[in-house]
Protein backbone atom coordinates (compact mmCIF):
# COMPACT_ATOMS: atom_id res chain seq x y z
CA UNK A 1 0.00 0.00 0.00
CA UNK A 2 1.12 3.52 -0.94
CA UNK A 3 0.47 7.01 -0.33
CA UNK A 4 1.78 9.27 -3.66
CA UNK A 5 2.54 12.35 -3.01
CA UNK A 6 0.70 15.40 -4.80
CA UNK A 7 1.73 15.89 -7.96
CA UNK A 8 4.82 18.60 -8.58
CA UNK A 9 4.08 21.63 -10.14
CA UNK A 10 5.79 22.73 -13.48
CA UNK A 11 7.95 25.40 -11.90
CA UNK A 12 8.78 23.51 -8.61
CA UNK A 13 12.07 23.25 -8.34
CA UNK A 14 14.52 20.29 -8.03
CA UNK A 15 15.02 19.44 -4.65
CA UNK A 16 18.78 18.67 -3.62
CA UNK A 17 20.20 15.37 -2.34
CA UNK A 18 20.84 17.03 0.89
CA UNK A 19 17.63 18.84 1.06
CA UNK A 20 15.76 15.07 -0.14
CA UNK A 21 17.92 13.53 3.05
CA UNK A 22 17.19 16.22 4.72
CA UNK A 23 13.03 16.48 4.45
CA UNK A 24 12.80 12.13 5.24
CA UNK A 25 14.82 12.57 8.20
CA UNK A 26 12.58 15.25 9.61
CA UNK A 27 9.63 13.33 8.79
CA UNK A 28 10.79 10.23 10.15
CA UNK A 29 9.99 11.98 13.33
CA UNK A 30 6.38 10.96 13.59
CA UNK A 31 7.15 7.54 13.63
CA UNK A 32 9.43 8.08 17.01
CA UNK A 33 6.71 7.01 19.92
CA UNK A 34 7.15 9.53 22.85
CA UNK A 35 8.41 8.09 26.30
CA UNK A 36 10.13 5.10 24.41
CA UNK A 37 13.91 3.77 23.04
CA UNK A 38 14.08 4.22 19.39
CA UNK A 39 16.66 2.32 17.59
CA UNK A 40 19.06 4.97 15.04
CA UNK A 41 21.03 3.50 12.22
CA UNK A 42 23.66 4.84 9.85
CA UNK A 43 24.63 6.93 7.40
CA UNK A 44 24.23 10.25 5.31
CA UNK A 45 20.33 10.19 5.50
CA UNK A 46 20.45 8.57 8.97
CA UNK A 47 22.83 11.92 10.12
CA UNK A 48 19.80 13.99 9.11
CA UNK A 49 17.35 11.97 11.54
CA UNK A 50 19.51 12.15 14.61
CA UNK A 51 19.89 15.88 14.18
CA UNK A 52 16.10 15.92 13.92
CA UNK A 53 15.67 14.04 16.82
CA UNK A 54 18.13 16.40 18.75
CA UNK A 55 14.57 18.49 18.60
CA UNK A 56 12.92 15.83 20.51
CA UNK A 57 15.24 14.27 22.86
CA UNK A 58 13.74 15.25 26.23
CA UNK A 59 10.46 13.38 25.09
CA UNK A 60 12.72 9.56 24.48
CA UNK A 61 14.47 8.26 26.96
CA UNK A 62 17.56 7.85 24.39
CA UNK A 63 18.52 5.20 21.65
CA UNK A 64 20.44 2.10 20.84
CA UNK A 65 22.54 2.85 17.44
CA UNK A 66 23.74 0.61 14.92
CA UNK A 67 27.72 2.20 14.70
CA UNK A 68 30.16 3.68 16.69
CA UNK A 69 29.68 6.60 14.19
CA UNK A 70 26.21 7.07 14.64
CA UNK A 71 27.11 6.46 18.76
CA UNK A 72 29.31 9.29 18.39
CA UNK A 73 26.99 11.91 16.29
CA UNK A 74 23.77 10.80 19.28
CA UNK A 75 25.73 11.55 22.07
CA UNK A 76 27.10 15.16 20.68
CA UNK A 77 23.66 16.41 20.72
CA UNK A 78 22.76 14.81 24.22
CA UNK A 79 21.23 11.85 23.38
CA UNK A 80 22.00 9.14 25.60
CA UNK A 81 22.77 5.83 23.94
CA UNK A 82 22.65 2.65 25.10
CA UNK A 83 23.77 -0.97 24.26
CA UNK A 84 21.74 -3.10 22.53
CA UNK A 85 21.84 -5.66 25.94
CA UNK A 86 20.15 -3.08 28.49
CA UNK A 87 17.14 -2.51 26.44
CA UNK A 88 14.69 -5.24 26.12
CA UNK A 89 12.46 -4.08 23.04
CA UNK A 90 12.90 -1.29 20.56
CA UNK A 91 9.51 0.97 19.14
CA UNK A 92 10.83 1.62 16.43
CA UNK A 93 14.01 1.40 13.95
CA UNK A 94 15.16 4.61 11.93
CA UNK A 95 17.45 3.25 9.19
CA UNK A 96 18.48 4.07 5.39
CA UNK A 97 18.76 1.45 2.54
CA UNK A 98 20.63 1.12 -0.64
CA UNK A 99 18.16 -0.31 -2.42
CA UNK A 100 14.49 -0.95 -1.27
CA UNK A 101 11.81 -3.15 -3.62
CA UNK A 102 8.18 -3.39 -3.54
CA UNK A 103 7.88 -5.72 -0.90
CA UNK A 104 9.91 -3.84 2.01
CA UNK A 105 13.29 -5.80 1.24
CA UNK A 106 16.73 -3.89 1.01
CA UNK A 107 19.86 -3.90 0.25
CA UNK A 108 21.57 -2.27 3.51
CA UNK A 109 25.91 -2.07 4.20
CA UNK A 110 26.97 0.97 2.50
CA UNK A 111 28.19 2.30 5.38
CA UNK A 112 29.76 -1.15 6.50
CA UNK A 113 27.48 -1.22 9.62
CA UNK A 114 24.89 -4.41 8.49
CA UNK A 115 25.71 -6.39 11.35
CA UNK A 116 24.78 -4.16 13.84
CA UNK A 117 21.68 -2.86 11.54
CA UNK A 118 20.34 -6.65 11.64
CA UNK A 119 20.43 -6.91 14.69
CA UNK A 120 18.62 -3.20 16.18
CA UNK A 121 16.50 -4.20 13.13
CA UNK A 122 15.56 -7.59 15.18
CA UNK A 123 14.52 -6.18 18.33
CA UNK A 124 12.55 -3.56 16.93
CA UNK A 125 7.99 -3.76 16.78
CA UNK A 126 8.51 -1.68 13.39
CA UNK A 127 11.63 -0.69 10.76
CA UNK A 128 10.89 2.88 9.02
CA UNK A 129 13.08 2.74 6.10
CA UNK A 130 14.28 6.80 5.40
CA UNK A 131 15.56 7.24 1.40
CA UNK A 132 14.94 9.28 -1.12
CA UNK A 133 13.66 8.13 -4.71
CA UNK A 134 16.13 7.02 -6.67
CA UNK A 135 16.86 3.94 -4.01
CA UNK A 136 13.43 2.41 -5.09
CA UNK A 137 14.04 -0.60 -7.89
CA UNK A 138 11.88 -3.40 -9.22
CA UNK A 139 14.81 -6.05 -8.12
CA UNK A 140 17.74 -5.86 -5.86
CA UNK A 141 21.33 -6.38 -7.06
CA UNK A 142 22.20 -2.88 -9.38
CA UNK A 143 23.93 -1.33 -6.25
CA UNK A 144 26.92 -3.72 -5.04
CA UNK A 145 25.42 -6.31 -2.30
CA UNK A 146 27.88 -6.10 0.85
CA UNK A 147 28.52 -9.21 2.55
CA UNK A 148 30.44 -9.06 5.97
CA UNK A 149 33.04 -11.85 6.31
CA UNK A 150 35.82 -13.16 8.39
CA UNK A 151 39.01 -12.02 6.87
CA UNK A 152 40.22 -15.80 6.67
CA UNK A 153 37.41 -16.78 4.75
CA UNK A 154 37.36 -13.58 2.27
CA UNK A 155 39.39 -16.06 -0.50
CA UNK A 156 37.05 -18.84 -0.58
CA UNK A 157 33.94 -16.77 -0.26
CA UNK A 158 34.57 -14.36 -3.50
CA UNK A 159 35.70 -17.91 -5.21
CA UNK A 160 31.22 -18.67 -3.90
CA UNK A 161 30.01 -15.79 -5.35
CA UNK A 162 32.06 -15.95 -8.35
CA UNK A 163 30.56 -19.55 -9.21
CA UNK A 164 27.05 -17.55 -9.30
CA UNK A 165 27.82 -15.52 -11.35
CA UNK A 166 29.03 -12.39 -8.52
CA UNK A 167 32.14 -10.30 -8.83
CA UNK A 168 33.05 -10.04 -5.17
CA UNK A 169 36.07 -7.47 -3.91
CA UNK A 170 37.02 -6.31 -0.89
CA UNK A 171 35.82 -2.83 0.09
CA UNK A 172 39.16 -0.85 0.84
CA UNK A 173 39.85 2.20 3.29
CA UNK A 174 42.92 3.72 0.98
CA UNK A 175 45.44 0.92 0.33
CA UNK A 176 44.15 -1.53 3.14
CA UNK A 177 41.07 -3.50 3.66
CA UNK A 178 38.04 -1.62 6.10
CA UNK A 179 37.53 -2.96 8.89
CA UNK A 180 33.89 -2.93 10.31
CA UNK A 181 33.38 -2.11 14.12
CA UNK A 182 32.94 -6.11 14.60
CA UNK A 183 36.61 -6.21 13.22
CA UNK A 184 35.62 -8.17 9.95
CA UNK A 185 36.23 -7.76 6.28
CA UNK A 186 33.38 -6.33 3.78
CA UNK A 187 32.77 -8.06 0.14
CA UNK A 188 30.81 -5.93 -2.15
CA UNK A 189 29.23 -8.34 -4.81
CA UNK A 190 28.29 -6.53 -8.18
CA UNK A 191 26.28 -8.45 -11.27
CA UNK A 192 23.57 -10.34 -8.96
CA UNK A 193 20.15 -9.81 -9.41
CA UNK A 194 18.20 -10.92 -6.33
CA UNK A 195 14.73 -11.92 -7.47
CA UNK A 196 14.43 -14.11 -4.33
CA UNK A 197 15.87 -11.94 -1.25
CA UNK A 198 14.46 -14.66 1.58
CA UNK A 199 16.47 -17.43 -0.36
CA UNK A 200 19.41 -15.63 -1.09
CA UNK A 201 19.78 -14.75 2.43
CA UNK A 202 19.15 -17.81 3.89
CA UNK A 203 21.74 -19.40 1.18
CA UNK A 204 24.28 -16.94 2.18
CA UNK A 205 23.89 -16.84 5.35
CA UNK A 206 25.02 -20.40 5.84
CA UNK A 207 28.49 -19.78 3.72
CA UNK A 208 31.28 -20.61 6.78
CA UNK A 209 33.02 -17.45 7.20
CA UNK A 210 30.04 -15.05 6.43
CA UNK A 211 29.05 -12.82 9.49
CA UNK A 212 26.43 -11.26 7.50
CA UNK A 213 24.69 -10.75 4.27
CA UNK A 214 23.77 -7.02 3.16
CA UNK A 215 20.27 -8.47 2.40
CA UNK A 216 17.50 -7.15 4.77
CA UNK A 217 14.52 -9.96 3.68
CA UNK A 218 13.88 -11.52 7.28
CA UNK A 219 14.48 -7.64 8.37
CA UNK A 220 12.65 -6.21 5.93
CA UNK A 221 10.92 -2.45 6.31
CA UNK A 222 7.56 -2.49 7.44
CA UNK A 223 7.32 1.24 6.31
CA UNK A 224 9.37 3.47 3.80
CA UNK A 225 9.54 7.07 3.31
CA UNK A 226 10.87 8.01 0.14
CA UNK A 227 11.59 11.37 -0.45
CA UNK A 228 10.87 13.05 -3.75
CA UNK A 229 10.66 16.82 -5.57
CA UNK A 230 7.12 16.72 -4.68
CA UNK A 231 7.31 15.19 -1.19
CA UNK A 232 8.01 12.47 1.11
CA UNK A 233 5.77 9.43 -0.54
CA UNK A 234 4.89 6.66 2.38
CA UNK A 235 4.92 3.23 1.73
CA UNK A 236 3.71 0.51 3.60
CA UNK A 237 4.55 -3.43 3.56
Amino acid sequence: MSNSPAPASSDQRQRTQDELKTLVGHAALDYVVRGQWVGVGTGSTVNKFIEALASIRHDIPGAVSSSQASTERLRALGIEVRDANEVDRLAVYIDGADEIDGKGYMVKGGGAALTREKIVAAQSDQFVCIADGSKRVQVLGAFPIPVEVIPMATARIIRQFAAMGGQAAIRMAGAKPLVTDNGQYVLDVKGLAISDPLGFETAVSQWPGVVTVGVFAFQRATTCLLATDAGVQTLSF
